[in-house]
């Protein structure tokens, strides 16, 4: 239905299926806002102002309705059906991303212990020594990939820290998350769900594996890590075998995936606009903002769908249950209601804090105060190593929807050579 709708040109659609607009869809949010404040195509509707997806996130009239909301109800019915255990993917219940209250309040009192602001504070000795030492191994070469060698290492290193992984363990968990990462996008080919299944498939395996390891340790003496409390929680907190490897794999995955984009998106937005890294350079106290503006301009996550569960109204549009809306995260973060002069790229924005980019209401991102921790952290020791990294190749873009960032960014340590 979507490719038919992308076919005869409606907009909509061509913002899930045209790959052009996967690379740069800014444009095209443009083009949506103009017709108003809530589009429809007769199947979904789809909103990029600032006011109505706040409203639409933070309401308690919609929600994620179990997952894969976007099928008609018999698709949803026979979906669930036929999906293996073993292949669940972030999309799918009981993955704090498909279910909403009181399940949802359930599985995020467990895992919020985990990213409290006292504990996350105690976590910033860690990254920047994680980042040190990345960068110490950087000391040789003067052009790497910066993805593979620092943006993804960082997260990863401090995510796997918080969950109790193996550092063997830890590439192959960032190979298998970065090929089920397709799962969150709409509209994908058999060949790239079957690849994404398999990825799932072995994620959810190793992770049977790794709770075995934390519940059961040679010592006798289970570790004080996230999965190992929540793996022996009791009585009406106690979580299942499958909602354990849910709610698990997805902080997993979600400690990386918006960090890594986050990190390389801000070092190819301040590669083109060095008057702003100067700035930066002289003013360290200025990376925190500088993060919420990379957050804001080139959101990590640039769309959501929620579903009407009870017929409601929203800028004067009535919702009968069952209806969805595409929410465009990264069109909201450039709502000229909100922000002066928005496709415009400003370390120093006075209100670049008042993104979407985490969403809102109860799905805001639990670790989003780690996420911003992270990346400071991360992009302030990176140009005090090198303060003439610049981009040296061509970037290539991560070939997603829903999440945006680099798959590899070149760059090198040396002075710029001018032509």
């Amino acid at each position: 239905m979507i490719q038919r709708g992308a076919r005869r040109g409606d907009l909509i659609s061509r913002m899930v299926m045209d790959p052009s607009l996967r690379r740069d869809p800014f444009p095209a949010y443009e083009e949506l806002r103009g017709r108003g404040v809530i589009s429809a195509n007769g199947l979904i509707s789809a909103s990029v102002d600032h006011a109505v997806v706040n409203e639409v996130l933070r309401s308690d009239a919609f929600g994620t309705a179990g997952g894969q909301g976007e099928l008609p109800k018999p698709l949803q019915w026979l979906h669930h059906k036929v999906i293996d255990p073993e292949t669940l993917g972030p999309v799918d219940p009981p993955s704090m991303l498909a279910v909403d209250p009181p399940l949802h309040t359930r599985y995020r009192k467990q895992v919020a212990r985990a990213f409290t602001a006292r504990k996350v504070g105690r976590m910033s000795d860690r990254v920047e020594q994680v980042a040190a030492d990345l960068l110490d191994d950087l000391a040789g070469p003067e052009s790497f990939d910066l993805v593979d060698r620092y943006a993804s290492q960082l997260p990863v290193t401090v995510i796997a820290d918080l969950l109790g992984v193996r550092e063997q363990d830890r590439g192959r968990l960032l190979e298998l998350g970065n090929e089920a990462a397709v799962t969150l996008d709409p509209g994908l080919t058999w060949g790239q769900f079957r690849r994404a299944e398999q990825a799932l498939r072995e994620m959810h395996a190793w992770f049977a594996g790794h709770v075995d390891r934390l519940v059961a340790p040679s010592d006798g003496q289970p570790g004080d890590d996230l999965i190992s409390q929540l793996a022996l929680l009791d009585g009406p907190d106690r979580l299942d075998r499958v909602e354990l490897h849910q709610v698990g794999l997805l902080v997993l995955a979600a400690g990386f995936e918006t960090t890594v984009n986050l990190i390389g998106n801000a070092v190819a937005m301040l590669d083109a606009h060095p008057d702003q890294l100067r700035w930066l350079q002289d003013n360290p106290d200025g990376w925190g903002n500088a993060v919420d503006e990379v957050l804001r301009h080139q959101s990590p996550v640039q769309l959501t769908l929620r579903i009407a569960l009870r017929e409601t109204e929203v800028a004067g549009r009535r919702f009968e249950p069952g209806h969805g809306i595409l929410l465009y995260l990264g069109g909201a973060n450039r709502d000229p209601a909100v922000f002066d002069d928005p496709a415009a790229f400003d370390v120093t924005r006075p209100n670049a804090d008042q993104h979407v980019a985490f969403s809102a209401g109860v799905h805001y991102c639990l670790g989003a105060s780690l996420a911003r921790l992270e990346a400071a952290a991360a992009l302030r020791a990176l140009y005090e190593r090198f303060p003439d990294l610049h981009v040296s190749g061509t970037p290539e873009r991560r070939p997603t929807r829903v999440l945006r960032g680099f798959e590899r960014l070149p760059v090198a340590t040396g002075a710029r050579v001018s032509a």
